[in-house]
């Protein structure tokens, strides 16, 4: 197990590493100027210039990325070009709310998809396996823009369940947030239940073709049991992995979810610097995200000796 966290751990490096590199080299392959964006078609050449050398937007690009990764280190993340607001407290502010919302779609998900996969794989070829498989696909295939539009218009619109647009802090009104957080986690829970459903089905019947598992049910014990208590915990560490890779896939592209439900996270952060041109809260966004995702993959393979003790040997 020591071994197995070392070479993880060691690994991080290296990857956050070519991660800065092409969070800055993306950046500076956009078009657009973000002087020229602060200052409007009317500044001068020399406003221009003046601005530009401030910012160290005219230092040669190697310098730039010393410099910034430097920063980064330290966990100054810049400001911003646009309001001059720390870019690590604008992330942060942001990310809460958006930790929110895919936390509780990937745990409904879950609750939802790991027995819905456990009962299709014993009820195999049978009418609850035909109806989670179709329901899974079906589950899979809907773009999250397109079902985040039609939950709006049907409880939002038509029956009038839920605020349409805006958002209320919890901390100002709990009950209230809830009405504007609930079609959101809604449409990530009905994205991600495919995908874990079919993973979990999956590992199911794999494990139940097992001799172990022929064992148990010869000794007599009840195919619940079976499935309780010998397949699910063998069955699960497949699915344990996909949660983590959900996790951070959720959380960088929720961006989608959020300009559909007008939530002021950090993917609808991201959206809005882009279009201003906001190098240092792009840089940062992308960065955090990135980080974050090689974070919530490492916590789940120091994990995995949980599910599989072959790890932990």
């Amino acid at each position: 197990m020591f071994r197995f966290a070392v070479s993880r751990l060691g690994s991080i490096v290296p990857t956050l590493l070519v991660v800065t590199l092409i969070v800055f080299a993306m950046l500076r392959l956009l078009p657009g100027d973000p002087a020229q964006q602060m200052l409007g078609d009317a500044a001068t050449p020399q406003a221009l210039g003046a601005l530009r050398a401030s910012y160290g937007l005219t230092d040669p690009l190697p310098m730039q990325y010393v410099h910034w990764l430097g920063h980064a280190l330290r966990g100054d993340l810049g400001r911003s070009l646009i309001n001059q607001e720390s870019v690590t407290v604008l992330i942060w502010s942001r990310f809460k709310l958006s930790l929110s919302i895919v936390l509780a779609a990937v745990l409904l998900a879950t609750a939802i998809a790991v027995p819905a996969g456990i009962v299709a794989a014993r009820f195999r070829k049978q009418w609850p396996d035909v109806a989670i498989v179709a329901a899974s696909a079906l589950l899979l295939s809907i773009p999250s823009f397109w079902l985040g539009i039609l939950l709006l218009m049907l409880f939002g619109l038509r029956l009038g369940w839920v605020p349409v647009v805006g958002y209320v802090p919890v901390s100002e009104h709990p009950l209230q947030s809830l009405s504007y957080l609930a079609l959101p986690v809604l449409a990530l829970t009905m994205i991600q239940v495919g995908a874990l459903t079919r993973m979990m089905r999956a590992s199911a019947m794999d494990v139940l073709q097992l001799e172990y598992i022929s064992h148990a049910r010869a000794t007599g014990l009840s195919e619940a049991r079976v499935m309780l208590r010998h397949c699910l915990p063998n069955a699960f560490a497949p699915t344990w992995t996909l949660i983590g890779l959900s996790l951070g896939h959720l959380l960088g592209g929720i961006a989608v979810i959020e300009t559909v439900f007008t939530l002021p996270g950090l993917g609808r952060l991201l959206v809005d610097s882009i279009f201003a041109r906001d190098y240092p809260v792009v840089q940062g966004c992308l960065l955090f995200t990135a980080v974050f995702y090689v974070l919530v993959n490492l916590v789940v393979d120091l994990c995995y000796f949980l599910f599989d003790p072959r790890v932990a040997a």
